[in-house]
């Protein structure tokens, strides 16, 4: 069970790994849903897979990082980055032969975690952090009276702050991502999941070519699913009759659960879903909750509106073109 597992979240690690890379949001999505279940259902995490949970949990709240209103911790003054930072000083303990790219990355972390305050006119709450981010160390105090002289500007957008941006914290991330992954070459699930692939060849992916009659709207969504349905299809191959099995981890069960049920989803619903979405009115009651989700998560959060939402057939795609029809008519 312990090796089924390991398996599986190197495997999960893998996809959003790249998909952060790719910067696919809607895979990113999905594997980071399924990287959280295998997680949570560890009881302690194994040694040799340190680097592994750190990673996924960096990714997942670098992620979210301009999203103040999302909570990581108990404490409602850390930030999705705040948090991130904890979780890279946990990663730069598991190795010291990457120190430059570490104190990059450190470096970006903690100024963005200021910028976002500021972007976002918290200005007392970017002062408190920076109290918390920085000791009082004479190597430290350079860039903190820098800092401390910005936020009383209560300029967010002054050279500084662009040069430390958040869209190179994304590439300095990418850069470790890409060797991280080089060290995970020879993960178990990926290399049998090739061999799958190489033996079916073109059965493999007869899912992902067929053909269906979709929108631009849709189509970006529905070969999201699709993708998804091919790795949880080759999961199911890999494990084989493990899963059948009394002893199988609940949690793991769950999370292939959910995948093969979307299978048999659009295996039955196939070329409708995608009609029934064109022709579909909008309901008062969709309205009343996508201003609710607005008004909970802010305007820009589609996927987060959608899951917590209640919608028929909706993507966050048309969540956001519905607002911007709401607006016009307002």
């Amino acid at each position: 069970e312990a090796v089924a597992a390991e398996w599986m979240l190197e495997f999960a690690c893998s996809c959003l790994c790249r998909h952060f890379a790719e910067q696919i949001g809607a895979e990113f999505r999905w594997w980071r849903d399924v990287a959280k279940a295998l997680i949570s259902g560890l009881s302690q995490i194994p040694p040799h897979q340190k680097k592994t949970v750190y990673l996924c949990q960096l990714l997942i709240r670098v992620a979210q990082g301009k999203n103040l209103g999302l909570q990581f911790e108990n404490d409602r003054r850390i930030s999705p980055l705040e948090s991130a930072l904890s979780f890279w000083t946990l990663l730069e303990r598991e190795e010291i032969k990457l120190e430059k790219l570490h104190e990059d990355i450190r470096l970006l972390i903690q100024i963005q975690i200021v910028a976002v305050h500021m972007e976002n006119g918290y200005f007392k709450e970017a002062a408190e952090v920076l109290e918390r981010l920085f000791t009082d160390s004479e190597s430290d105090k350079p860039l903190r009276v820098k800092l401390a002289t910005i936020i009383k500007t209560k300029d967010p957008y002054v050279p500084l702050l662009e040069s430390f941006s958040y869209s190179l914290l994304i590439s300095k991330i990418k850069s470790y991502i890409e060797l991280f992954m080089k060290e995970k070459e020879t993960n178990f699930l990926i290399q049998e999941a090739t061999k799958q692939v190489a033996s079916k060849g073109l059965g493999a992916t007869a899912l992902q070519n067929r053909p269906v009659e979709v929108n631009e709207n849709d189509k970006s969504d529905l070969e999201t699913k699709q993708r998804f349905v091919l790795s949880i299809i080759l999961l199911r191959d890999v494990l084989g009759q493990k899963l059948a099995t009394s002893t199988f981890p609940i949690f793991l069960k769950f999370v292939l659960f959910c995948g093969l049920c979307n299978i048999q989803n659009m295996e039955k619903n196939g070329d409708s879903l995608a009609c029934s979405r064109k022709r579909q009115r909008w309901t008062y009651k969709e309205d009343l909750q996508l201003k609710w989700g607005v008004r909970e998560f802010g305007v820009g959060n589609w996927a987060k509106i959608l899951v917590h939402g209640n919608f028929n057939n909706r993507t966050s795609v048309m969540l956001k073109d519905r607002w911007r029809t709401l607006n016009k008519d307002k």
